[in-house]
């Protein structure tokens, strides 16, 4: 079990984060649809997530969005790092309905994302660009070098969503036990 807490003038989160979990969630960020989000990641990637953010809402959802990124990130780099017997490298690609988006990664500790999602606008309430804010600072924050492609799809809710599960399954697998590996880097440090 990892905790980070952080506190700014525009965000207090807490966060609870356990890798070897079952896909447990308490998700409360006061924007729906990121809520749904984050969930969707906790139970596809098998990562316990207990998340709580206080935000400054009454300006928009940027604040909170971008500040979760950075606090699971950080909880992410810390469950994570040192890396020894995993397999390190994950890719998925994930369909919903009409859309499908691919996500390969690789537990690095060298932070760098790749976001080719085509969409705008707003789902409900929520401001689409926000999606790449959060997981810039995830793969900023956690050390993973992150590649998410759109393949196909009309509906941004369905896009959307698929890019946070196939995130959370090429992370489930980039995780899975190989005690062949030792340090899976022929560096021998990651």
């Amino acid at each position: 079990m990892v905790e980070i807490n952080r506190k700014t003038k525009e965000t207090d989160i807490k966060c609870k984060i356990n890798l070897d979990g079952c896909g447990k969630f308490n998700i409360k960020t006061g924007v729906g649809f990121f809520d749904h989000m984050l969930e969707a990641l906790s139970k596809h990637s098998g990562i316990d997530i207990d998340l709580i953010c206080e935000g400054d809402l009454h300006i928009d959802a940027h604040h909170t969005v971008e500040d979760c990124g950075i606090v699971l990130g950080q909880a992410l780099k810390k469950a994570i790092f040192p890396i020894q017997a995993v397999e390190r490298y994950g890719n998925a690609t994930v369909v919903m309905d009409e859309a499908a988006t691919t996500c390969a990664l690789d537990l690095s500790n060298r932070p760098y994302l790749v976001y080719e999602v085509n969409v705008s606008g707003k789902v409900g309430e929520f401001d689409v660009e926000l999606v790449e804010e959060f997981f810039h600072a995830v793969a900023g924050n956690a050390g993973l070098t992150v590649h998410i492609i759109q393949d196909r799809g009309r509906n941004k809710h369905h896009i959307l969503e698929a890019s946070f599960k196939a995130f959370a399954v090429a992370l489930r697998r980039a995780l899975v036990k190989n005690e062949k590996l030792g340090i899976p880097s022929t560096k021998g440090v990651l």
